[in-house]
């Protein structure tokens, strides 16, 4: 019934902050739409933003900043990933470690974003 995911809300407390890990630091774009509502886009998904106190509805029960817990696979190896996060600034508050994924094994590393959300990056093992 259900194929993939199409998009996840974040909440955060620090909209600039927020724009600026998940663009500078893991390379997504930032995108307007319907008005002034705004998202992160990678590959064919998107997180859309929500500012704590001021969500768009319908929202969850609890929108609460840092709650998530995201696994990112990466579009490189994972040592570019590591090198491009010292090089932003960025620590790595585990890692590398194996994991399992949906469909295989993988690599992955952790970061928390300026909300506290758990951020996996991961590369898929063979």
């Amino acid at each position: 019934m259900i194929d993939h995911l199409d998009h996840l809300v974040l909440t955060t407390v620090d909209a600039p902050a927020c724009i600026d890990f998940y663009t500078r630091v893991l390379g997504m774009r930032l995108e307007t739409f319907g008005g002034q509502r705004q998202a992160l886009r990678f590959g064919q998904q998107k997180i859309n933003l929500h500012r704590r106190g001021h969500e768009h509805e319908p929202k969850a029960h609890l929108p609460v900043p840092g709650a998530l817990d995201l696994c990112f696979i990466a579009d490189r190896p994972l040592a570019a990933v590591m090198e491009h996060l010292q090089q932003c600034g960025w620590p790595i508050v585990e890692g590398p470690v194996e994991r399992t994924g949906a469909t295989r094994k993988l690599r992955s590393i952790y970061v928390r974003d300026p909300d506290l959300n758990l951020i996996e990056i991961s590369e898929p093992l063979n």
